[in-house]
C-alpha cells in the first residue's frame, strides 16, 4: 500500500483487487474516485480529493480511470463522472455522484465512524 495521506491510482484489475483485499482485511474505509482524463469536473475535484486523503489518513483513497478499468467501472455501476464510492469490508456502502465538495467530507466522516 502507498503511504498514508496519498491517493492510490489503480491501473490494473490485479491492483484494484489487491487494494480492496488489503483494506477489507484491515477493516478500513475505502473511498474510490471514478474519473477520466476527458472529464472536466473530475479534473477540478482531483486536488480536493487529494486534500481529503491527507486529512482522513485512516481511510484508503483510490483513483480509477474508467477508460483504463472499464470492467471495474461496470461492476461498480458507474454511470456518471465523477462518482465516488465508499467500500467497507468489500461492500459498497454509499456513493456520491458529481463533484460534491460539500458532501464528500461528511460522507467520509459518517462512514469512518461505522
Amino acid at each position: 500500500m502507498a503511504e498514508k495521506g496519498s491517493v492510490i491510482g489503480c491501473h490494473t484489475i490485479a491492483q484494484w483487487n489487491r487494494h480492496l483485499q488489503l483494506a477489507s482485511e484491515s477493516g478500513k474505509l475505502v473511498v474510490v474516485d471514478f474519473t477520466s482524463s476527458w472529464c472536466g469536473p473530475c479534473r477540478t475535484i482531483a486536488p480536493f480529493f487529494a486534500e481529503l486523503a491527507n486529512k482522513f489518513t485512516d481511510a484508503i483513497f483510490l483513483r480509477v480511470d474508467v477508460d483504463e478499468l472499464k470492467r471495474v467501472a461496470l461492476d461498480c455501476a458507474i454511470e456518471t463522472l465523477p462518482t465516488f464510492i465508499f467500500v467497507r469490508r468489500g461492500n459498497i456502502v454509499d456513493r456520491v455522484v458529481g463533484a460534491r465538495k460539500d458532501v464528500l467530507p461528511k460522507k467520509i466522516e459518517l462512514h469512518m465512524r461505522n
